[in-house]
């Protein structure tokens, strides 16, 4: 057992190209995101599956109860992995992630998934003020195109302008070609 905990959050159906919010290049991020949780589930790290669900049924994605809201197949959930649902982008906030994460002297996250200027950012500045290391995968990572004032930034930019302060003073910020290169065992 490792110290190490590899955090998927929100890889859900909604943020794919025929999901109700498609993220930009989900499907490039999840591919990664499952060579990831490959080499984790060898490596026998801790694994924890993160899930939005909104408290709306009205709500535009992520409805409770809906197709949309489930863990994408591509990094689906084995037995004995938790899923923990959340309401906030921050993962740790009215969940049991801290709990899980200290019960298994975790002191080392790796996280993935989606959006990188909400949940991916939100969690990964949660974990650093929480006393974890933290490495942020930037190519199993997706953001979404945003609107402020009368400009659209597209996503490429997003993630950019998201996982630079990251790396700057939260995160290594690693490809997961790097990552998994550089925690294998020699």
């Amino acid at each position: 057992m490792t110290s190490r905990a590899l955090i998927l959050i929100d890889i859900q159906n909604d943020y794919f190209h025929d999901g109700s919010w498609p993220v930009h290049q989900m499907e490039a991020a999840a591919a990664n995101a499952a060579r990831l949780l490959d080499h984790a589930r060898r490596s026998g790290d801790m694994i924890v599956h993160i899930r939005h669900e909104m408290e709306s049924v009205d709500a535009p994605f992520f409805r409770p109860g809906s197709e949309g809201a489930e863990i994408n197949v591509s990094v689906a959930p084995q037995t004995g992995e938790p899923v923990i649902v959340k309401h906030r982008p921050n993962a740790f906030v009215g969940t049991d992630l801290l709990a899980r994460l200290t019960s298994r002297g975790v002191s080392d996250l790796t996280i993935c998934g989606a959006m990188s200027q909400m949940c991916i950012d939100a969690t990964t500045r949660a974990a650093v003020d929480h006393g974890f290391l933290v490495t942020v995968i930037k190519d199993a990572c997706g953001a979404k195109e945003v609107r402020f004032g009368d400009r659209t930034v597209p996503a490429e930019l997003v993630h950019a302008a998201f996982m630079a302060p990251l790396a700057g003073s939260y995160a290594k910020v690693r490809s997961s070609t790097d990552y998994l290169a550089e925690i294998e065992p020699r």
